[in-house]
Formats: C-alpha cells, sequence, structure tokens
C-alpha cells in the first residue's frame, strides 16, 4: 500500500515510521536526515511537538524528504477536536492520530476538519493488557476491545488503524485491504538484522508485542520503531540494516 509522497519512492524504503522521540529539535533534525533513505515515514509525537512546537515537523520532514505522522492522540469532545485537528492541517501531515475510544462523532470530526491527511485511530494502546483493561473498565480480552473500536473507527471516516502486531490479523480481517494498519510493539524474534537491533532495547513498556516478520505477514502496512534505531550509535546505519533485512524477509 502506498504511503504518502517523497522525492524517492517510497516503495523502495522499509515500511518503517520511525519514532523520532528526540530530547531537541537538532537531534530529531539529525536523526530524521540519517534515516530519511531507509524508511517511509518520520513520526513527530507528543514529547516532540510539546517540546519544539509545529516547527518540528516541517524541520524533520525536510531533513528526512519522507511524510510526518504526527501522532497526537487526540481524545477530548468533537468540538475540541475538530478545532485541533484543524490547527494541524496547515502543516501538511500525512497522518495524525486520534483515540478510538473517543467514539464516532469525535473520529469523524477529525475526518471532515483533515481532508487531506489520513486519520489513525488508536485502538488499544500497546501498553495495556488485559489485567489493565479490567482494571479501567474495558470490556475485554484486548483483541475483542481492538476489533470493536476498529469497526467503529472505520465507519466513523478513519482510513488508518494503530493496533499491536498480536491484533493485525484479526482486524485486517474485519476492516478489509483499504485501511493501513499501523504496529507499535514490534519486539525481538527470528535471528536477523533487523531482530538483533530490536533486541536491544527488549519490551520497554510494550504489553503486546511481536516479531516484524509477524507483523508483516499478518498484514500490518508501517512498523512504528524508536529506540532500535534512533537509541544505535549511528541511527542512519540502523534503518539501512533494518531496511535490508525487512526486505529480504518482507512476504510477497
Amino acid at each position: 500500500m502506498s504511503i504518502g509522497s517523497v522525492d524517492e519512492p517510497a516503495a523502495a524504503a522499509a515500511p518503517i515510521a520511525v519514532a523520532l522521540d528526540a530530547p531537541d529539535l537538532a537531534t530529531a533534525v539529525r536523526w530524521a536526515r540519517a534515516v530519511g533513505p531507509f524508511v517511509q515515514v518520520v513520526k513527530v509525537g507528543l514529547e516532540l511537538y510539546l517540546r519544539e512546537g509545529p516547527v518540528a515537523v516541517g524541520a524533520v520532514a525536510a531533513a528526512s524528504g519522507r511524510p510526518v505522522f504526527l501522532d497526537l492522540k487526540l481524545h477530548d469532545i468533537p468540538n475540541t477536536v475538530a478545532g485541533a485537528a484543524r490547527a494541524v492541517a496547515g502543516l501538511g501531515p500525512a497522518f495524525v492520530t486520534v483515540h478510538a475510544a473517543g467514539g464516532s462523532a469525535m473520529i469523524a470530526a477529525a475526518a471532515d476538519a483533515l481532508p487531506h491527511a489520513t486519520v489513525a485511530a488508536v485502538t488499544v494502546l500497546t501498553s495495556l493488557s488485559a489485567a489493565d483493561l479490567d482494571q479501567i473498565g474495558l470490556v475485554g480480552p484486548p483483541l475483542d476491545a481492538v476489533r470493536r473500536l476498529a469497526v467503529l473507527a472505520v465507519a466513523a471516516g478513519a482510513r488508518a488503524l494503530v493496533c499491536s502486531p498480536l491484533e493485525v490479523a484479526a482486524v485486517r480481517a474485519e476492516v478489509g485491504p483499504g485501511i493501513v494498519l499501523i504496529t507499535p510493539g514490534v519486539r525481538a524474534g527470528a535471528p536477523d538484522p533487523a531482530q538483533v537491533l530490536l533486541a536491544a532495547v527488549g519490551h520497554g513498556d510494550q504489553a503486546r508485542v511481536a516479531t516484524a516478520e509477524q507483523a508483516l505477514a499478518d498484514g500490518a502496512d508501517l512498523l512504528v520503531v524508536g529506540r532500535p534505531i534512533t537509541g544505535a550509535d549511528d541511527p542512519g546505519q540502523a534503518a539501512m540494516a533494518m531496511a535490508m533485512a525487512m526486505a529480504t524477509r518482507r512476504p510477497a
């Protein structure tokens, strides 16, 4: 599935969105420039956006030559989310995230306010386990909750979904081939260079994880990877190694 528009064909790069969770804009720009040739998307999350503001989006887009995934996880009443979405629409992000748990009206408000971006609905955070869902009162198990929220979000206008790699196959079966599936929580597995890099950081704060190879085989379109790349001594080399390994192992 084609993602965004860049100077170099995105299809030639790995289906990775690099999470630029940097301590300052200069570092984020340096990372973006280094990884740009090897990945499809660069991701600006809450940490970088709240510290540096809208300028961060343009800066990393220019440095990487890649579309920007603006991961703000908007979650509020529909009118407020619509206003927030309009506020970032002019930055030209390829993706903007909202929480599917905000409901149909909220998701629809975001989609209406972002006609030129893809609204990506976050189903259930990959940091949440079945016990966590019980504690907050969300009917589980996680797979069932993710499937319900995925169907709700797509019906409301989301054209992408964020789910853990453990739920990708089930979500793909529910929503069909036309929706972009984005998966954080890819970690170590098969002993290839990509998985060796992923192993370096373990599971971190993710509770529901799987290998990059399995996520792609199950139907994921885009894998969110942060510390295995940005925490390396040379993020560009790490991104290149992961891209090369994934190119040889990605299912046809």
